[in-house]
C-alpha cells in the first residue's frame, strides 16, 4: 500500500527528492491510462506548491526521484541530467552470478529506432544460490549489483543485463518469466528488485557537492533478507 506522504530525502529553495516507492507513477502516461496516482501530483499537493521532474524512473523502480521548485531550477537541473554531470547509482537484483565487476557498453536503439551510445558499469555486492528448482536448473544463483549508468538511454539498465542474460528479478518486459514467476511465488514479488540508490552532483545554485541517498523500499528489502542477503552492508 502506498504510503503518502512521500519520505523527503532532501528539500531547499530550488530542489526536494523523494524515496519514490515501487509501483508508483512519475507523472500521467498514455501507458498507463487507467492509473489516478502519480509522484508529481502527490508531492504538489503534500508542499503546496510547484514541482517538476528532473528525471525519469521507472514505475516499478523505487529510489531517489529529484523534483524542482522552481523553472529556473528546473532548467538549471535538467541541464546537468543532459550534460551527464549527475553521478547515479542503482542496486538490482540479477538472474545469475555476476564477475566481481564489468562494463557493458552496446549501442540501445531508442524510441525512433536510433541506435545510441549506452554505457554501464556494474559491481557484483552479494550472491546466492537458493534450493529451489527454476527451468531445467535444480538450484537457482542471484547477484546484487550495485550499477553506475554512464548514459541515460529508456530502460538503459534493464536492456543491459539482459543482453549480458542476467536479467532483472521482476522485470516483465526484459526479464525471465521463469524467474519472475518463482520470485512471485515463493517471496509474493509485486514488483522489479531495482532501486535508484544515489545521486550525485553539485548544487546550480549554492555549489554545493550534493549526495542524495534513498534507504531500500521494503519490497526490495524484504525479499532480500527472505533470500540471505546482508542487508548491513548495503
Amino acid at each position: 500500500m502506498l504510503e503518502i506522504p512521500l519520505h523527503i530525502l532532501y528539500q531547499d529553495e530550488h530542489i526536494v527528492a523523494i524515496n519514490k516507492p515501487h509501483n508508483l507513477l512519475v507523472h500521467r502516461s498514455p501507458i498507463a491510462a487507467e492509473e489516478t496516482v502519480f509522484a508529481l501530483q502527490i508531492l504538489r499537493d503534500q508542499l503546496n506548491c510547484w514541482v517538476n521532474p528532473c528525471h525519469r524512473i521507472d514505475r516499478k523502480t523505487g529510489g531517489v526521484l529529484l523534483f524542482s521548485l522552481s523553472k529556473e531550477a528546473d532548467r538549471a537541473m535538467q541541464m546537468k541530467f543532459e550534460n551527464r554531470e549527475i553521478d547515479k547509482k542503482y542496486l538490482a537484483l540479477v538472474r545469475g552470478f555476476l564477475p566481481e565487476e564489468g562494463t557493458t557498453d552496446r549501442p540501445l536503439e531508442n524510441e525512433k529506432g536510433v541506435m545510441k551510445d549506452a554505457v554501464t558499469y556494474f559491481k557484483c555486492l552479494q550472491q546466492v544460490e537458493l534450493d529451489i528448482e527454476v527451468s531445467r536448473y535444480p538450484k537457482s544463483r542471484y547477484s546484487l549489483a550495485e550499477i553506475f549508468p554512464q548514459t541515460g538511454r529508456t530502460h538503459q539498465i534493464r536492456r543491459h543485463f539482459a543482453q549480458m542474460r542476467h536479467y532483472l528479478i521482476g522485470d516483465k518486459t526484459h526479464g525471465d518469466c521463469k524467474h519472475n514467476k518463482m520470485f512471485e511465488e515463493r517471496f509474493e514479488l509485486n514488483t522489479m528488485l531495482l532501486h535508484a540508490k544515489e545521486l550525485t552532483f553539485e548544487h546550480p545554485f549554492t555549489k554545493e557537492k550534493m549526495t542524495i541517498i534513498a534507504p531500500l523500499q521494503k519490497e526490495l528489502s524484504t525479499i532480500l533478507e527472505k533470500i540471505g542477503m546482508v542487508l548491513s552492508e548495503l
